[in-house]
């Protein structure tokens, strides 16, 4: 148990690892793999670990191959607008980023693991595996604009069959497979590698990347006017040719540039239109994540990606702000249109930009397979997925995920089967974008619980920036295209729903539990106990429980009780903290609550430390609860000299048996099994000391009473049977006996008083539970049918009548008992000038007999209880006489109600 000499710090604060605790509380990145300290992985800066991946995923081919495409169909202002609205979406997405990255530790795994941790396992596991999958596609679409650039330059005439020049690449629809292949494979062997070895290589790619563009821009300076003659195959042999035209600047090229001008896009044979031309331009945008995906090899993660990507982004962005300007005023719509690798017919030196081209879509698709592959290895290490993801938690003494590398290689090697990168731009636009919308969810969801240990460093962002992200994620993905939208969320939600059921509690610490505490304390200031109704009333149960091991089977039917009310377990441990070292109640809490889980109710746990039992009572029934929602029923069970029953041998989820259907590695809050059973003590035999005495029982019946709690004493319920969570039983042979009125006081003539309503509203609530729905419930009226007053005759009357107006459903039963009148032969006036009447054995033997007689065959029994006595001496009577009257009669519930709980109005 953690205390004032427990480590603080146990995971790593912005990269660096300090353990203070055992092998138990390292890191999935700490206790993987075979490296040494020497051997540390995390050797990467901002520069070359964030802004150097980021700015070559986010030029990718768009920037070589796309950027005419967009301009021609969009026209300058709306494919300005694309870039706004894009550009706009990752600005808000990596403001959530920032946000998170610099609010503690970042592990490998990069925007999985901080969805994970944000979010809990479910929805970062299902989120992480589709962005696992958004990147293995991203990849695919990379390497297939490679090889269209490849096919541009070296690929034969679709006219001719013969080769010239240099275009002696063979073309088609499985020569583009192989080729993918090839290029596929090359960056196979750069990944398994290492990461740092691409991140120099990626350095000197963007040098090429960079001398490519200036190249660009210099070009229309140096390069006159010109036309060219565009020819591409169609289908049945057709051939179609394009006069284009370069003009360089020119005011008259930029203003028929300016509007949209939709039309067949050659590669696909489909019209455009702003959603498929948006989806393409956006997937340079799904670069924003390449830094924030090397977090294992980062040394200052929560540095480094937030000043590099921003970076990153401010200067992608003024470059195809610019490139969108030079293209817009310099070449017409058809060149745009019709050739996506333009730049090079119009290049001072043609191959500065074919190099380009191959660098950035290689640089692209090694930076694709590298962070998918860490993301597949970081759900690996957290066994999200079983056996199918295990050995992606293989690491290289160099900390390299080589397994991981495979795997991804694999999927990447599928998705190459599409043959055009447009026809699959859709739908990695769609699984980035709903990756993204889960990043701002987690930032949103940090903010609004408003964590005390939630303060990044990051600032600048709100939790308006969160929710506007994941708006505009959601509406352009559905915009992109609705089929693929609705489908990558319906993967969400089985993903979703697999995890919930299959992956066992964490210690991650779940965002959902400080969101739950938020708004729940925020209802409970506005539960306003003086708003109150009768109407509204519900049993709010404090259940004292000496030892559960005997008290099962009570626990389980007080649970059917609560008819969604407050339901808290009690118990005192006998002691004084003055003379103990630190309080034993604390450490007992988790044994408590997991019994609470292995029973399957829902309830609430509450110990206290005293001197004695019903001084601790006294204490739980001050103190339990919170606000409106505290207990207004106390329930016990009875006091007697019965010998309980071990409720832990019987039921099948407390024997060691049912160890091995436990899921493997099941958090269980350090209480499994035998703990379980070791914690609390064997039941009581006839020989064990009571550590509760007659007086005291009857003492904290009355405490409760004075404090205006209404009373229930449960007797025989280890008998009750068809109460655990597993029973088959429905209900529809189960009786329920209820006897309204007080038969230890048979001269009373308040036949329906406020105790009498209270027990009959018990009985109705119990019929309402699912269990209970479909037995019977019978009420017995005890009446004197030799009496010369026949007044019972009318009380039975008003009797159906008040159930009638209380909707309750129940035969009324009329049991004369005459014969057990006549054994209580005390004069009415003496009986009620004295506190407690002393009864007769006859008397109580009779009223035993009578309801042994009509209720034998009840599951369970109501039964009046008289208020205890005042004085102290008479306490142990009033308590051998309730014995007396429930003797052997099964499970039975005798309740006292002190407050009004019916009510006959709307």
């Amino acid at each position: 148990m953690s205390n004032e000499r427990t480590p603080l710090i146990t995971t790593g604060v912005c990269g660096l690892t300090v353990c203070g605790g055992s092998g138990e509380d390292m890191t999935p990145e700490s206790s993987s793999g075979t490296g040494t300290a020497s051997r540390d992985p995390r050797k990467l800066n901002t520069f070359f670990g964030v802004m150097v991946p980021t700015i070559l995923s986010m030029f990718s081919i768009v920037l070589f191959l796309r950027t005419g495409f967009v301009v021609g169909h969009a026209g300058l202002l709306q494919g300005l607008l694309m870039l706004g609205v894009a550009y706009t979406i990752i600005s808000l997405t990596i403001l959530s980023i920032c946000a998170i990255s610099t609010n503690g530790a970042i592990q490998g795994g990069g925007a999985y693991f901080m969805i994970s941790r944000s979010l809990g396992p479910e929805f970062g596991g299902s989120i992480g595996l589709m962005f696992f999958l958004a990147k293995v596609c991203a990849c695919g679409v990379y390497v297939l604009g490679l090889v269209e650039a490849i096919l541009d330059v070296f690929g034969l005439d679709p006219e001719s069959s013969v080769s010239e020049g240099a275009r002696v690449l063979p073309q088609g629809y499985w020569y583009t497979v192989l080729y993918s292949s090839i290029v596929l494979l090359l960056c196979l062997v750069v990944c398994l590698v290492g990461a740092h070895i691409y991140a120099r290589t990626a350095f000197v790619i963007l040098l090429v990347v960079t001398a490519s563009l200036l190249s660009i821009f210099i070009s229309p300076l140096a390069v006159k006017p010109r036309d060219f003659i565009i020819t591409h195959h169609g289908p049945g042999n057709q051939t179609y040719r394009y006069n284009v035209s370069y003009t360089g600047f020119n005011a008259t090229t930029l203003r028929n540039n300016l509007g949209s001008g939709y039309s067949l896009d050659y590669s696909t044979n489909s019209v455009m239109s702003f959603a498929t031309v948006f989806a393409v331009m956006f997937t340079s945008c799904t670069g924003i994540m390449a830094g924030a995906n090397m977090s294992g090899e980062l040394r200052t993660p929560s540095v480094s990606i937030p000043k590099g990507t921003i970076i990153a982004v401010c200067y992608t962005f003024t470059v195809y702000v610019l490139l969108f300007f030079l293209v817009s005023a310099t070449c017409d719509r058809t060149l745009l249109i019709q050739d996506y690798g333009f730049f090079q017919r119009i290049n001072i030196w043609p191959p500065f930009v074919t190099i380009g081209i191959y660098c950035a879509s290689l640089s692209a698709a090694m930076s694709s397979m590298i962070g998918a592959s860490r993301i597949l290895h970081a759900l690996a290490l957290d066994q999200l997925f079983g056996l199918p993801l295990a050995p992606a938690a293989t690491k290289s003494n160099s900390g390299n995920p080589w397994v991981a590398v495979l795997y991804t290689w694999g999927l990447a090697q599928c998705v190459v089967f599409a043959g055009q990168l447009n026809a699959i731009a859709g739908l990695v636009t769609v699984f980035y974008l709903l990756a993204y919308a889960a990043v701002d969810l987690a930032c949103l969801a940090l903010e609004w619980a408003s964590a005390p240990n939630f303060r990044p460093t990051f600032q600048v962002f709100s939790w308006h920036t969160c929710l506007l992200g994941i708006v505009s994620c959601l509406v352009m993905m559905f915009v992109i295209n609705p089929v693929y939208s609705s489908a990558s969320i319906v993967l969400l939600l089985l993903l979703l729903l697999f995890l919930h059921y299959r992956v066992p509690t964490s210690s991650w610490g779940y965002i959902s539990q400080a969101l739950i505490f938020h708004q729940v304390r925020k209802y409970l200031l506005m539960l306003d106990v003086r708003k109150d109704h009768v109407k509204f009333w519900r049993p709010q149960v404090l259940l004292m429980v000496a030892n559960p091991r005997s008290s099962c089977q009570l626990i389980l039917f007080v649970n059917q009780l609560k008819k969604g009310g407050l339901y808290v377990l009690g118990h005192v441990q006998l002691g004084d903290l003055d003379a103990l070292p630190s309080d034993p109640v604390q450490q007992q809490y988790n044994f408590w609550l997991s019994l609470v889980d292995k029973l399957g109710v829902k309830a609430f746990v509450d110990l206290t430390l005293s001197h004695s039992v019903r001084q601790g009572t006294q204490h739980l029934l001050r103190i339990t609860g919170l606000g409106g929602m505290k207990p207004n029923t106390l329930v016990l069970g009875f006091y007697d000299s019965c010998t309980p029953e071990d409720y832990f041998l019987q039921d099948t989820a407390f024997c060691e048996s049912s160890l091995g259907n436990d899921t493997d590695g099941e958090y269980n809050f350090g209480v499994d099994l035998p703990s379980l059973q070791a914690h609390f003590p064997p039941v009581r035999h006839v020989e064990s000391p009571r550590w509760l005495s007659p007086e005291e029982y009857v003492g904290i019946i009355s405490d409760a009473i004075k404090m205006n709690k209404n009373v229930c004493l449960g007797r025989y319920f280890f008998q009750l049977e068809g109460e655990d969570k597993d029973s088959k039983i429905d209900g529809s042979e189960r009786t329920i006996d209820v006897w309204p009125l007080n038969l230890l006081s048979p001269g009373t003539r308040d036949d329906v008083d406020v105790c009498s309503l209270f027990l009959l509203q018990m009985a109705c609530v119990l019929n309402m539970s699912n269990r209970w729905r479909q037995a019977r419930m019978r009420i017995f009226l005890n009446v004197e049918t030799e009496s010369s007053d026949q007044g019972w005759v009318v009380n039975e009357e008003t009797f159906r009548e008040l159930l009638r107006k209380l909707r309750i459903r129940a035969s009324i039963k009329i049991v004369p008992w005459d014969s057990v009148v006549q054994h209580h032969n005390r004069p009415e006036e003496e009986s009620s000038a004295k506190p407690m009447e002393s009864l007769s054995e006859d008397f109580l033997s009779a009223v035993n007999c009578l309801l042994t007689e009509n209720s034998s065959q009840a599951a369970v029994r109501f039964l009046y209880l008289p208020r205890p006595p005042a004085q102290a001496s008479q306490r142990q009577q009033y308590l051998a006489q309730l014995e007396a009257v429930t003797n052997s009669l099964g499970p039975t519930l005798l309740i006292h109600g002190v407050t009004p709980v019916t009510c006959t109005d709307l």
